[in-house]
């Protein structure tokens, strides 16, 4: 079987989203934005420019970017003025030529406003305001509340991302910081994120994180009065990094945050090479602990492997919820199995009404995604033994970093990597039928 290129695995040039549609439309492939904001948090008031660079996804004119809650002001394409026509979610700029199909493109906005959360089927995401500070949760249409962009997971792109904001506050985005600057009351934070990026993983953390600490590749961040509590909660991220690169594979990126505010969050959030968690994380609680264990792995599934549409959410968060139980079981805390038999007594209790690999837009990110998700990877565990099903994680690891992936992508490799034709066979009442298979047991 030969696998797809990189280039093939984002969407084609007429395919869109049914959850979330509107990409195909925008005119361009992104491949590297490159974002220059001033923030000033007295007033919530961000003022940027956005510069995308790309190719035309056909000939045209005309270019579609999301942008909520925002006002752009002026638009250039290739350096030219150019008209730009705001909507209530997007912006159309209008070339004064057309650009032929495949032409490398770059797209200038500049824009501002007052950022604010976007509502829809999954409550409040994108830009929040927070007591001393702001966060960004992009999942998984937010982006649009800071920056244009298409946004969509597989139209990845590299980043760089420059920050002025208050002097006092640190601004953490994602990648390598590059340089500090200082003037007047303002501090600028210059990033720059090498590696090929979903808009929603893009992340903008500005509060008082006196302190950053790393010890080889993973670190947190945090004010001064946190930092104790951080660093004693998050006392077992090397071990949990190291798990995670035995059982999937060389970790994808050049180093991994746990950014702490200090409010408290409903849920944490993963961002590229960096998670966001509140003062209510930090415990040694398991609760917390598989928490910081979830996102984490999140880097491997979810943030180079991405899904190629949001129906294939499950491939995110059903090795994320075994992840948690893969760390269980290492901490000696309770097994695979018994976790597993935990879940699926509780989705035994639920309406079986949801298609794993289908679930509608309403329901991607329903518990019973997560738990089946983890049902359906040990399933394949029990079908194949560990040493064959932790090889064919790494196969699919490698097959798909920094790129996207389909059910049916994950089940190609799944099935090249192990020589096991009838894994689509034994998957598919998990992934494609409502009804609860029976919990997998191991041939005696």
């Amino acid at each position: 079987m030969q696998l797809p290129t990189p280039l093939a695995r984002v969407l084609s040039r007429r395919e869109d989203d049914p959850y979330l549609p509107g990409a195909a439309a925008a005119g361009i492939l992104p491949r590297h934005y490159d974002l220059d904001l001033h923030v000033r948090l007295s007033n919530n008031r961000l003022t940027g420019t956005a510069t995308i660079t790309g190719e035309a996804q056909r000939d045209t004119d005309t270019f579609v970017l999301d942008l909520v809650g925002l006002q752009a002001s002026k638009a250039t394409v290739n350096g030219q003025a150019a008209k730009v026509k705001q909507g209530r979610s997007s912006i159309t700029i209008t070339a004064p030529r057309t650009v032929p199909e495949g032409e490398e493109i770059v797209l200038t906005v500049k824009y501002d406003g007052a950022p604010r959360p976007r509502r829809g089927l999954w409550g409040e995401v994108g830009w929040e305001e927070l007591t001393d500070g702001v966060l960004v949760a992009g999942q998984p249409n937010g982006a649009p509340t800071w920056f244009p962009c298409v946004d969509h997971p597989a139209y990845k792109a590299t980043f760089d991302i420059s920050c002025w904001t208050d002097a006092g506050y640190r601004a953490i985005a994602n990648g390598a910081l590059e340089s500090t600057a200082r003037k007047g009351s303002q501090h600028r934070w210059v990033y720059h994120e090498a590696f090929p990026t979903s808009t929603y993983l893009a992340a903008l953390q500005i509060g008082r994180y006196d302190v950053v600490e790393h010890t080889g590749r993973v670190g947190f961040a945090a004010s001064n009065a946190l930092t104790r509590r951080a660093r004693t909660a998050l006392k077992d991220q090397e071990a949990m990094f190291a798990l995670f690169e035995r059982c999937f594979g060389p970790y994808p990126f050049e180093c991994y945050t746990s950014v702490v505010c200090e409010e408290s969050l409903e849920i944490p959030l993963e961002a590229m090479e960096m998670s966001l968690f509140g003062i209510n994380h930090m415990t040694a609680a398991w609760e917390n602990q598989r928490l910081i264990a979830h996102e984490m792995s999140h880097q491997w599934w979810g943030n180079s492997v991405t899904l190629r549409q949001w129906r294939d959410l499950w491939i995110h968060e059903g090795f994320a919820c075994y992840s948690e139980w893969l760390w269980s079981e290492e901490s000696g805390r309770s097994t695979v199995e018994a976790e597993a038999r935990l879940a699926y007594a509780g989705l035994a209790a639920k309406p079986q009404d949801l298609v794993l690999a289908d679930p509608g837009a309403e329901d991607m990110f329903d518990d019973r995604v997560y738990k089946r998700g983890a049902l359906t990877v040990h399933a394949l565990r029990v079908r194949l033994g560990d040493e064959r099903f932790f090889a064919a994680l790494r196969a699919v690891q490698a097959a798909f970093r920094h790129a996207v992936a389909s059910t049916d992508d994950v089940l190609a490799v799944l099935m090249e990597a192990t020589g096991d034709d009838e894994l689509r066979t034994v998957l598919s009442p998990w992934l494609l039928e409502p009804a609860l298979p029976p919990f997998p047991v191991r041939a005696a």
